[in-house]
């Protein structure tokens, strides 16, 4: 009898958080797009969002096979895109628009009074 060998779908590393988007692609409905597991790391994620890699991202959630849990992490991105973005003085990519307005803080305008 041959056996087959199917590959691993768990990260190679003892304790490796792996992070996902959840994509809209509207009448096809919701799904993680095919991803790379070793660029699945929260920078590589959020610079592919900042840069409009995803064209409708609805949620990102988070992994950890070795602590055996998962979370919706989309609030944390959110903030840090926001963040980022500010302090770069730039704009957000227009795919991430409604995904940081949904999940994030808005944008504080400071006011000078004269």
């Amino acid at each position: 009898m041959v056996r087959s060998v199917v590959p691993s779908i768990v990260p190679s590393g003892d304790d490796q958080t792996v992070y996902l988007v959840i994509n809209n692609f509207g009448n096809l409905g919701t799904a993680f797009p095919e991803t790379d597991v070793d660029k699945a790391d929260l920078e590589t994620l959020i610079g592919d969002l900042m840069s409009g890699q995803y064209s409708n991202p609805v949620h990102v959630v988070a992994f950890d096979t070795a602590e055996q849990w998962s979370a919706d992490v989309s609030q944390d991105v959110a903030h840090e895109i926001r963040r980022r973005a500010d302090l770069a003085g730039d704009d957000l990519a227009p795919s991430i628009v409604e995904f940081v307005e949904t999940h994030g803080p808005t944008r504080q305008l400071s006011l000078r009074l004269i």
